[in-house]
């Protein structure tokens, strides 16, 4: 056991596990934003319809987090994210096979369920095995599988649907889910400290997260602006660059894939650099601030055209590389036992977003041309309206607010 105990064997034999995970978890997320000709195609489905089908993974996903975060300071991660995800290949598998447009948001709706512990269920477990210092960089290493994740929902995505299909790609996905968990269950585990709370007393707890400032400082931010972003990189990035663009969709489908690798990127520097960039006095917060202003920009930067698509996407997928590091700042404010509360209450307002906006999206672009607009004046001025209340956002997040913790075992 003492070998187990070791930062290096610990390392080694919880993160690979929740990495692969997570890195299912987002390439589910993604897919449907190549394969959206056929669902449209294959289903005759408007933009609103596609926009609620693909968001209803963001639904079921956000609806969960509370619950989640009740069952991971209750049962601890490991069991918790592996049931799900026997949850998530369900979904898959019915998507595999489903014919109608409410068979698949269902099934849609399974996988975003089955999903919803991947990245939270590793923060829970980080928290529990490594010193608060290391958060920051255990969170942005399992970012990085979900930027492999993203990339492989792009390109190889494309090349593969001649060969497999979308419901091949599918059942492999249900496949794969089912060995992972069989993963999971093999990592070292730890006795969760909020077994003797009664359910009145973890709703209380929950109750205070939800009253608290500092909690409300990310909220907004996470709702809106990273919402937004998972919304147009799961759905409407590859729409936006066919139709206002003018791409092909192999070549949008190789925008994609460039914004993933430029997120990935960006996890990798988090990663590696940001214990070497506190100690130089660069703290996360600096980080997480400098690149949500960098997200605005490129956003707007995007909307009026102002240089190559190849270089536009990319900088917005580095920019949001950095919004992950929020999820180790707020749970450094609360008491470790509540961890997996606070970072599912922070996710549930970020996937409510994400469902919001992204079915929003594709109901405000059918209102414009409904309303004689050009489908693409209609997404430029949708994402000039979703930049304006990002910015807003923004600004909120800026007005300083103390996150010390009051009581925090193992914490700053």
């Amino acid at each position: 056991m003492a070998v187990m105990n070791t930062p290096a064997s610990l390392w080694f034999r919880l993160v690979p596990a929740y990495a692969l995970g997570y890195f299912l978890s987002y390439a589910l997320r993604s897919v449907n934003a190549v394969i959206a000709p056929e669902l449209m195609r294959d289903l005759n489905m408007t933009a609103a319809g596609l926009g609620l089908l693909t968001s209803s993974y963001f639904l079921a996903f956000g609806l969960f987090q509370l619950p989640l975060g009740l069952l991971l300071d209750r049962f601890g991660p490991r069991r918790v994210e592996a049931a799900l995800l026997l949850v998530a290949a369900a979904g898959c598998a019915l998507f595999g096979v489903g014919e109608s447009t409410t068979t698949l948001a269902l099934a849609r709706a399974l996988i975003g369920l089955g999903v919803s512990a991947c990245l939270m269920a590793s923060f829970k477990a980080f928290t529990q095995w490594f010193p608060a210092e290391q958060l920051p960089s255990l969170t942005a290493t399992i970012m990085v599988a979900g930027g492999l994740g993203a990339l492989s929902a792009s390109v190889p995505v494309e090349a593969a649907l001649p060969l497999l299909g979308w419901r091949g790609l599918f059942f492999l996905s249900a496949a794969l889910l089912v060995a992972t968990a069989a993963y999971l269950m093999t990592v070292p585990d730890k006795a969760v400290g909020t077994q003797r709370e009664s359910i009145t007393q973890q709703m209380a707890a929950l109750r205070h997260i939800f009253a608290d400032r500092r909690f409300w400082r990310f909220a907004p931010q996470g709702c809106l602006a990273v919402g937004g972003f998972m919304a147009i990189q799961g759905l409407w990035a590859v729409p936006w660059l066919m139709q206002v663009n003018g791409l092909d969709r192999s070549d949008a489908a190789n925008v994609l894939f460039g914004l993933a690798v430029a997120m990935l990127a960006g996890f990798l520097f988090v990663a590696t650099c940001s214990l070497w960039l506190a100690r130089r006095g660069i703290s996360p917060m600096l980080l997480l601030s400098a690149g949500m202003a960098l997200a605005l920009v490129a956003e707007l930067a995007i909307i009026v055209n102002l240089a190559a698509p190849m270089w536009l996407w990319p900088l917005l997928g580095v920019s949001f590389s950095l919004s992950n590091i929020a999820y180790s700042q707020i749970s450094a404010a609360f008491p470790v036992a509540l961890s997996g509360r606070v970072n599912t209450a922070l996710n549930l307002l970020v996937f409510l977003g994400a469902f919001g906006l992204q079915w929003g999206i594709g109901a405000a672009v059918d209102l414009g041309v409904g309303m004689g607009l050009a489908r693409s004046d209609a997404f430029k001025l949708t994402f000039a309206l979703l930049l304006a209340v990002q910015a807003v956002a923004y600004v909120w997040f800026l007005i300083p607010v103390k996150l010390e913790p009051r009581t925090h075992s193992g914490g700053h």
